[in-house]
Formats: C-alpha cells, sequence, structure tokens
C-alpha cells in the first residue's frame, strides 16, 4: 500500500493504482488523515476543515460515514483484504481518527530518505552528489500537491509549506549546479521557474549568474528590470539591496561571479559572488 501526497492523492496496491472515493469531502478527509499520518486527528479538526464556514447539523454523521467509505476503500486492497483490517489501519482514537502507515507507505517519508542523504553530501561538501540526491528527491514531485483536493484551512497550510519546500529544494539545487559549473544547462529551467515566480528574487538571480557566466550580459540586465518593473507594479517595492548590488556588479564585471572552477584540493569553491547572493 502506497499513498502519494506531492502531486494528486493516489493510492496504489501491488503495483497498481487503487480506486479512492470519489466524493469531493471524503477524499478531503482522507488527504488530511494521509498528511497527519501516524497522529491521530481529532473529530472537531475533521469537521473543522471539511466545513470550514458554516457546519451543519449532520456533521457528526456525515463524519462517520466518510471514515467508513475510507475504510472501504482500504478494505478492497489485496493487501487489506477486509473491514476488520482496514480497522486496525484507519484506526478509531478517543475523539479522533489516526491513518497508521507504514515507514514506506508514503511519499513524504521517501522525501525525507532523499533528504537525508542530501544532508549528508552538504557535510561532505559534495555538489554532485548533492545535486544528484536532490534531483532525486524534486522528482517525487508530480505536479501541484494535492491537486485534486478541495482545501480548507488546515489542508492548504499543509499544501503551501510542501510547495514552499519545494521551491528552496529548487533553489538549493540550483546554487549547487552552479558551483559545478553547470550554468548554460541550467538557463532553461531557470527561464521557466523565473516566469512562474515572476518577483522571486532569489531564483532571477540565479538566473542572472547563469547568463552572465553563460556570456548573455544583456539578457542578464533585462532578467533584472523585468523583475524590477513586476516589484514595482505588483508590490510598489524596489528589488532587495541585495539584488541592486549583484546589479551593480553585473554592470561592473565584477570577478566575483566568474565560476572559480576545483580549487587544488578538488574542492569546489563556494559559489562566488555569494557576498551577493544568499543561495546561489
Amino acid at each position: 500500500m502506497k499513498f502519494t501526497v506531492l502531486g494528486p492523492l493516489t493510492l496504489s496496491d501491488d503495483g497498481c493504482l487503487r480506486a479512492l472515493p470519489t466524493a469531493p469531502k471524503t477524499r478531503s478527509l482522507l488527504a488530511l488523515l494521509v498528511l497527519h499520518a501516524g497522529r491521530p486527528v481529532p473529530q472537531d479538526v475533521c469537521r473543522a476543515e471539511l466545513w470550514p464556514e458554516e457546519m451543519p447539523p449532520t456533521a457528526v454523521q456525515s463524519l462517520h460515514t466518510r471514515v467508513l467509505h475510507v475504510r472501504r476503500a482500504l478494505a478492497d486492497l489485496p493487501s487489506v483484504g477486509s473491514l476488520r483490517a482496514a480497522k486496525q489501519i484507519l484506526a478509531t482514537e478517543p475523539g479522533g481518527y489516526a491513518l497508521r502507515l507504514g515507514e514506506n507507505e508514503l511519499d513524504l517519508h521517501d522525501l525525507e530518505q532523499r533528504l537525508r542523504l542530501a544532508r549528508q553530501a552538504e557535510l561532505a561538501r559534495d555538489d554532485r552528489k548533492l545535486s544528484f540526491a536532490l534531483r532525486d528527491a524534486l522528482s517525487l514531485w508530480r505536479g501541484p500537491v494535492l491537486g485534486d483536493i478541495q482545501a480548507g484551512p488546515l489542508l492548504e497550510a499543509h499544501v503551501t509549506g510542501l510547495e514552499e519546500r519545494r521551491v528552496t529544494l529548487l533553489e538549493k539545487c540550483v546554487e549547487a549546479e552552479l558551483r559545478l559549473g553547470l550554468h548554460r544547462e541550467l538557463l532553461p529551467e531557470l527561464r521557466s521557474l523565473t516566469v512562474c515566480f515572476s518577483t522571486h528574487e532569489n531564483l532571477h538571480a540565479q538566473y542572472m549568474v547563469a547568463l552572465y557566466r553563460s556570456g548573455r550580459v544583456a539578457q542578464c540586465l533585462e532578467v533584472y528590470h523585468r523583475l524590477r518593473d513586476h516589484l514595482v507594479s505588483q508590490l510598489g517595492i524596489e528589488p532587495s539591496p541585495r539584488l541592486r548590488e549583484l546589479h551593480a556588479a553585473v554592470l561592473a564585471e565584477s570577478p566575483d561571479l566568474a565560476w572559480a572552477g576545483p580549487g587544488p584540493d578538488g574542492q569546489l569553491s563556494p559559489l562566488p559572488g555569494s557576498r551577493l547572493l544568499s543561495a546561489g
């Protein structure tokens, strides 16, 4: 049995995708339980998620019915096989419910395993292994987190946090790959990212560095001015001092922005211009 949340909510068993309840609120309830796997979720929290604005008089009974529908879906899995076994997986706790999943039964568990390898590579200052581990972790995202689920306030907070985590991992990965001298290879990805995140300063800074190192100074300056236009028009603010320093460094053709390559000991130097860039 395996649940995934880094994309549409799915459930697989014996290597095959299995049917989940189709009712939107039942799917929302299941998503909430999956994200809290191993921890009790109080019934009042479940009800607040499913009916955030106005709770109907039938909310308690409706919640019990939706839990039953989830258990029936679990019972249909070959690895579960019965409603009695399903009740051991989706267990009733005092005042709530808990979904009991094994160590490898959720894609978030896979994410943590892959990020442990990334942290080991980072401590060893091995940018090649760090890049590989982060790309491996990022491959778990199959689209917007729980993109097929109607998210209430609690689910929305989880979704936002996981999407922000993805962007943070992307920044860290790009930073490592810039240190590896992969600036030309990164250009298409960074172009797309800066379109998707039109006011994200650090991704734009990384794109500027990649363009500058690829000999595309005019495009590098265009990226800065496009970002500035977005910030001023959408948020009414100027770029941060850090980004303005990067812009000035590009105009001055600062040697800090050049790729340094491996040092005498074979270790890659810290990203040049790190005084100007906090991550990239």
